[in-house]
């Protein structure tokens, strides 16, 4: 149980890290319900309608790719390709079923496509992104209702355990905790991502949790 409110906490975090690299406006979100009539509109030729499918799945898309993909420049790159690829193959979307897995197949598909093509050597950054902004101006006034130091340090310690945690994971079950912790989707709509059984979903979740458990054994912030 600890572990599962250690990955909330950080997927709350990651859920906001694809604003600043997409080009287009933020918009209003799209209501999950009006994804059909939007999707057959589209079908139709409708890029107005289109657009705004992007603009409710865009940070989605696109934080499934950086997870994948571990480059935020590699996964805004995916992330578009991903989504004219939908536009391509809109008329082939079934408006019955939800437009989210099959737009998070269609990135997933293509982000592995991206790492086969990859070098087998490859430079990693090992900086993950902070929210704290090193060109704010320095407070004169102390804020009495401000965060530790050593609070916030525990804290992004914590975190940085998780995102290892979480990056020493296999594909699979990195892939389950992603998308059902960070875009919180169903068992059966990460089946269709994933193109798997439901069955087999649960039992990469099950197995994904125990071994998170047992590399955050001791980490202060995370119960057992």
């Amino acid at each position: 149980m600890g572990a599962e409110l250690a990955i909330a906490g950080w997927a709350g975090a990651i859920g906001q890290s694809g604003a600043g690299f997409w080009p287009l406006s933020a918009g209003r979100a799209v209501e999950p319900t009006g994804d059909a009539s939007l999707a057959r509109a589209a079908s139709r030729g409708d890029r107005k309608a289109f657009t705004r499918l992007v603009e409710a799945h865009k940070r989605s898309v696109y934080g499934l790719a950086v997870r994948l993909l571990r480059d935020p420049e590699d996964a805004r790159d995916a992330a578009q390709e991903a989504f004219v690829r939908a536009f391509q193959a809109i008329g082939t979307f079934d408006a019955a079923q939800p437009f989210a897995p099959w737009i998070l197949r269609i990135a997933r598909n293509h982000c592995l496509d991206v790492l086969r093509r990859r070098p087998a050597v490859r430079p990693v950054s090992l900086e993950a992104p902070v929210g704290d902004d090193e060109d704010a101006p320095v407070r004169d006034v102390a804020d009495e209702n401000a965060e530790r130091g050593d609070d916030r340090l525990e804290r992004a310690e914590t975190a940085s355990a998780l995102r290892r945690a979480v990056g020493a994971l296999p594909d699979n079950y990195r892939e389950v905790i992603v998308l059902y912790h960070v875009e919180h989707l169903a068992y059966a709509d990460i089946a269709r991502v994933l193109n798997v059984p439901m069955g087999t979903v649960m039992t990469w979740l099950h197995r994904a949790r125990a071994r998170l458990r047992e590399s955050l054994a001791g980490v202060d912030g995370v119960k057992p």
